[in-house]
């Protein structure tokens, strides 16, 4: 049985390389910049614009937008959209993905179509329960030759495996890359075939390198494909190298340890950072007990081999699905009076784990701290011991307890909450899943905590946001013949799901009563402010209202997020994410609501902040996600200062 000891499982170090370079390559960009998901590859989703500023935020309006037309709400033949892509401007172009799988290149300052270019991809659900797009990617030559085609290249994936590359002048297929513009990146996928490499999240662009993760199918099979990264040629689609998260030994009986969110880098040392997820099956690990460090890792590659520099583990022997879902962000600190090249890695658990990038050890101490064991319902399982708890920056929310029962919904419920807090074992987080009553009450539960838009950082301050959700949710183990007979379907992130080959699968709920308002107390969703030369809190308030039955609920109570903020230098936080499908700005300093207007539907995607012929304009795409509502968009909108 594993141990689980931090030095051996969570933490292993290599000397760190650097790359040959004339010049030094910022941390920051030393031009305002949002060519990739984040904005930038050191994912602060930080813009050195200040034409607009706390002080004027609130006369924003609307310049322009565009509905795409790529949308479906599911009631028709095709599946639901899930729209989650940031936009990205390059090469005086605002470039966007849909969830069709096409590529539209727009004006900056029109919305005016430059050119499209469709994927002709068939629209079926193969691995999500939604047709999903998380956006494009780009790259450009540094020497660009006019004369010549795919000096400059767009990429985009799809959910059947492909890689797209097209001329990001003329929206045509660059002929040169992989198969006329066409890479399968399924042919890679050799080990447990159950689906194929959705390519949802475009690659992240390193140099001349693309460095491409995939999602899959979650909480379906006990083996599934193991977790590769590939390192591919940005002008040929050629494999260069390819990481593997799990050890030989588990990679045909388990699976996943994949990356299915984008990665950031620091050019300078020539590392990539890698957020990732958990191996399968996802809520039992009786087939993996043997050491896999690498999974739910941040882990550190060097870029010109794929070579592991180091790795911290962040969750031992994950049975809670806690994928680490977003790019950790690069920043430099000074703590204590020490200059520090720093990370921190947001984690579903409400963790803020910072380290240092070039070595990966602790800047505020991470502790190892016991954890709750099994009840003995569970066979073949193994757990671990202790698990990685940062003392700086505190938990975004308390997971020690069980949540306060909110009176109103209980009462409401005719004590219907109080009943299911009652029969919910919970000893605190990492309480393990159980086969007993209505199972182990999850706070925060998959879905988290904080998700893939990660956390944007102000250099200039030392000041860190993320928003983060407060979702309490509840899973039970079925053995297969209780499975059999309970299976009653599954959505998006809840219901029944079969583990097919282990001997449990599960049912994950979301605890709500039977007027679907929450068990727990509000707010269920926050902005938070971290000064990161402390670790301390600056500020933080409920974001967003929730929404039930077409009334919202008052802004106290906050809402559930997904998607993530940006951050200028004109001192305004913005940000959609909400289920009322509000975009809003906040002072960064105060953390007060200077403005907000109404999309057509949650923007679940980072923000764009870009500046064209002297105007700055701040993006967002709205298109939803059913975790938060059945409510999807098409909406691309931008906004602008009066000229």
């Amino acid at each position: 049985m594993p141990t689980f000891k931090s030095v051996a499982l969570a933490f292993f170090i290599l000397p760190a390389p650097l790359l040959a370079q004339d010049q030094p390559i910022p941390l920051v960009p030393e031009t305002p910049t949002w060519d990739s998901f984040h904005g930038q590859l050191n994912a602060q989703k930080y813009s050195p614009l200040d034409q607009i500023t706390a002080e004027n935020v609130g006369e924003l309006e609307k310049i322009w937008e565009v509905h795409t037309g790529d949308v479906s709400d599911g009631s028709g033949d095709l599946p639901p959209t899930v729209w989650s892509a940031t936009p990205v401007f390059a090469n005086d172009t605002l470039y966007i993905g849909t969830p069709f799988y096409r590529i539209l290149a727009l004006d900056p300052a029109t919305g005016e179509e430059k050119w499209s270019f469709d994927t002709q991809s068939a629209l079926k659900a193969l691995t999500q329960p939604a047709l999903k797009n998380r956006g494009v990617a780009y790259w450009e030559t540094g020497e660009p030759k006019e004369d010549e085609a795919c000096q400059r290249i767009v990429y985009m994936g799809t959910m059947d495996a492909r890689l797209f590359a097209v001329d990001a002048d003329t929206g045509k297929p660059c002929a040169d890359f992989a198969d006329n513009g066409v890479l399968d990146v399924n042919q890679w996928n050799t080990t447990n075939d159950k689906w194929p490499l959705s390519l949802l999240q475009p690659p992240t662009v390193v140099g001349d390198r693309l460095v491409l993760g995939w999602a899959g199918k979650d909480w379906a099979y006990e083996q599934a494909p193991p977790g590769t990264v590939f390192a591919l040629n940005a002008r040929t689609g050629e494999r260069e190298w390819a990481f593997e998260a799990l050890p030989d030994e588990l990679r045909e009986k388990s699976g996943t340890a994949n990356v299915w969110t984008h990665m950031s880098a620091d050019e300078a040392l020539g590392l990539v950072y890698l957020p990732v997820s958990s191996p399968s099956p996802n809520f039992w690990g009786g087939n993996r007990a043997e050491e896999a460090p690498l999974a739910t890792s941040t882990t550190a590659l060097d870029i010109e081999t794929g070579e592991v520099v180091w790795s911290r583990q962040w969750v031992h022997h994950d049975i809670w699905d806690y994928d680490t879902p977003a790019a950790p962000t690069l920043m430099d600190i000074t703590v204590d009076g020490e200059e520090i090249p720093a990370l921190i890695q947001a984690m579903k658990q409400g963790f803020l784990f910072v380290v240092n990038r070039e070595t990966g050890e602790d800047v505020w101490p991470i502790e190892e701290r016991p954890v709750p064991g099994g009840d003995g319902s569970v066979e073949g399982e193994v757990y671990a011991e202790t698990q990685p708890f940062p003392t700086k920056p505190a938990p975004l929310l308390d997971q020690s307890e069980k949540p306060e029962l909110w009176w109103l919904a209980d009462a409401v419920g005719f004590g219907q909450c109080s009943r299911l807090w009652d029969d919910l074992w919970y000893e605190g987080l990492y309480t393990p899943p159980t086969t007993k009553g209505e199972g182990v009450l999850a706070y925060p539960d998959s879905a988290g905590g904080v998700q893939w838009g990660g956390v944007a950082f102000d250099p200039e301050s030392q000041t860190a946001i993320v928003n983060t959700s407060h979702i309490v949710q509840y899973v039970k183990l079925y053995d297969r013949e209780a499975y059999e007979k309970a299976d009653s379907g599954s959505g998006n992130k809840t219901g029944f799901s079969p583990q097919e080959g282990a001997p449990y699968g599960i049912r994950l709920k979301t605890a709500l009563n039977w007027l679907g308002m929450p068990c727990w107390e509000p707010p269920f969703g926050e902005i938070v402010a971290l000064d990161m030369t402390t670790g301390d809190i600056k500020w933080r308030r409920p974001v967003g209202a929730s929404q039930q039955y077409g009334f919202f609920m008052p802004e106290s109570w906050g809402s559930p997020t997904i998607g993530g903020p940006a951050v200028t230098a004109g001192g305004v936080v913005f940000i959609g994410a909400s289920m009322d499908a509000k975009l809003r700005a906040y002072s960064l300093e105060t953390g007060d609501e200077l403005w907000s207007d109404q999309a057509e539907a949650p923007a679940v995607a980072n923000p764009a902040v870009y500046e064209y012929e002297g105007r700055q304009y701040v993006a967002f795409a709205a298109g939803g996600n059913t975790i938060l509502k059945d409510q999807v968009g098409d909406q691309i909108v931008v906004y602008a200062l009066p000229e």
